[in-house]
């Protein structure tokens, strides 16, 4: 994922990150993205895992970084289902999903019959961890499932716009098609990333008055 997609992941539980506060903890040694050729950032969801620890462990218990570095290296901060330094992918149980989400089964219930979330061979992917996070949050404010289903049609409308342009690369069936089209749509997905929050932030601060 590029910056601007861990970004758009984590402002729904932590509305005061920013990119300059990622690359702070970047600077502090607290997370290693990697570097694309072309020298771009490059996360992958155990960074965004370490990202939420690190963030709520300020938030919540105002832990010095030095300490919450100390924490991480003894392992915390680390999904049960990555803390093999060999397997970076996360395959959750129902039970371990709603552990890891802090939500209930009521909430989980409510997300995958509007949708927003489905396991696949009874495992819940990290994707489906983010959602039901974001969810749990989003309660907070006393937003459920059913009053997401906008939110799940723009990015349906999104997906659209990736799939009528990755489309034409795929039917070519050249050598290396498919990862060009992997790229182009990774790229794509960011921009709209982008884009979107920064309408978002628009249209709030318009209804705020500013």
């Amino acid at each position: 994922m590029s910056i601007g997609e861990v970004l758009a992941l984590l402002q729904g539980e932590f509305p005061d990150v920013t990119i300059s506060k990622i690359r702070f903890l970047e600077g502090e040694g607290l997370i290693e993205p990697e570097r694309s050729p072309s020298g771009y950032r490059k996360f992958t969801h155990l960074h965004v895992e370490q990202l939420r620890f690190i963030l709520t462990e300020q938030r919540d218990h105002y832990l010095p970084l030095r300490v919450i570095k100390d924490k991480m290296a003894e392992g915390f901060g680390r999904p049960r289902a990555v803390q093999d330094n060999d397997q970076q992918e996360i395959r959750l149980s129902r039970a371990e999903l709603i552990e890891a989400a802090g939500i209930d089964e009521e909430t989980l219930d409510e997300l995958e019959d509007y949708g927003l979330l489905a396991p696949v061979a009874r495992r819940y992917d990290e994707e489906a961890l983010t959602v039901a996070r974001t969810v749990g949050a989003l309660a907070r404010f006393g937003l459920r499932a059913r009053h997401l289903r906008a939110v799940k049609a723009a990015a349906e409308r999104e997906c659209g716009l990736v799939e009528q342009t990755v489309a034409p690369i795929l039917k070519r069936r050249a050598p290396g098609a498919i990862g060009e089209a992997d790229e182009a749509a990774r790229e794509l997905s960011s921009l709209l990333l982008d884009l979107h929050a920064s309408l978002v932030r628009t249209g709030v601060r318009s209804v705020l008055g500013r």
